[in-house]
């Protein structure tokens, strides 16, 4: 089938080239009836704009790129879906591309993001070494970062408080009567996992807890792993009554491990993750858990990167938000001899 051009549409239409460049870029130099008329047209037609061609003459293509580190991992699928809902409500679309934390293939994707004519970036870097890799870049593309990984460098980035919101978690825990608190899945070359390890010791340190940890030997964090880990863990002689997951997927794999184990959350060990994810609320699982607030998340980043991309003087700004505590029913109070 040959391709419906605008030419096509106009001498259809019985009106000028120009009239229906004007119709389709929603131009108020022509009336509304001309304009309904024309797009009754283009739609009878199956005329497809070209954005090419019209991204060269508007100098924008209305299209984000968005870098995640992996889009299997339930927190980055929710972000990425909270990200495509702000860009569209705000008249844009998003390019979604997987590094899958390789600091090579991150670079590449930034590469084609330049090369696909985006008019910007949101990418969740893969560890504290994406600004080197990317800096040469970054004058090329208005870009914001989403996490902490690079949170001590002059580009625009959104964060929840990862050290506040592990903080809040040991004192959450500690209200409940727990004294003995494992911190699970701390895992190194990783700012957000840093910070939330140090809002955990620092926690116990003011509440006169001995920290203990269960640590993350695998290269990332995932449900398959949390249960690995937990496997381990609940084979040994428990010295602890509560578990402080770093995350929520490694909370799952606590869950699977411990009902394998025989081991009742929360009877046994109240359990608490960081993230709420969605999968966090569903009955069987219920867990208790420091929410990312992750459409604000997904939100401020958008109108960081759309305020760089409107105006070359707004300089980069950096954003925390307030992690919040969400109670469900997988920690539980305990007293005197429980403790």
């Amino acid at each position: 089938m040959k391709n419906v051009t605008i030419k096509d549409v106009a001498k259809a239409a019985g009106v000028s080239y120009s009239t229906v460049s004007r119709a389709l870029s929603g131009s108020p130099e022509i009336s509304v009836d001309t304009r309904e008329r024309i797009l009754q047209v283009c739609k009878e037609m199956n005329y497809t704009a070209n954005t090419v061609a019209r991204a060269m003459v508007m100098k924008s293509t209305k299209l984000l790129g968005l870098i995640l580190t992996g889009v299997n991992n339930p927190f980055m699928s929710e972000l990425a879906y909270h990200i495509d809902r702000q860009s569209r409500a705000r008249g844009y679309n998003i390019i979604l591309c997987n590094s899958s934390r390789d600091l090579e293939q991150e670079k590449e994707l930034f590469e084609l993001m330049i090369g696909r004519q985006v008019d910007g970036v949101i990418l969740v870097p893969s560890g504290p070494e994406s600004y080197e890799k990317l800096r040469p870049y970054l004058s090329r593309l208005p870009t914001v970062f989403v996490g902490e990984n690079l949170r001590e460098v002059p580009e625009s980035y959104v964060s929840v408080d990862n050290y506040r919101g592990a903080y809040m978690g040991v004192e959450y825990l500690h209200r409940l009567g727990h004294r003995d608190i494992l911190y699970f899945g701390r895992r190194r070359g990783s700012t957000t996992h840093q910070l939330r390890s140090e809002g955990y010791a620092a926690a116990c340190q003011e509440l006169g807890l001995t920290p203990q940890y269960c640590n993350n030997t695998f290269p990332l964090t995932s449900i398959k792993y949390g249960y690995q880990l937990a496997k381990q863990l609940f084979a040994q002689e428990r010295r602890f009554t509560a578990i402080f997951a770093a995350t929520d997927t490694n909370a799952l794999g606590v869950i699977q491990a411990a009902e394998e184990s025989g081991v009742r959350i929360p009877e046994d060990v109240s359990l608490l993750g960081f993230d709420n994810i969605r999968y966090s609320s569903l009955p069987r699982i219920n867990l208790t858990t420091i929410e990312q607030p992750m459409k604000m998340l997904a939100s401020v980043a958008v109108d960081s990167l759309l305020d760089k991309i409107q105006s070359e003087l707004a300089g980069y700004s950096h954003r925390i938000l307030s992690p919040t505590l969400i109670e469900r029913s997988s920690c539980r109070e305990i007293t005197g001899s429980n403790s």
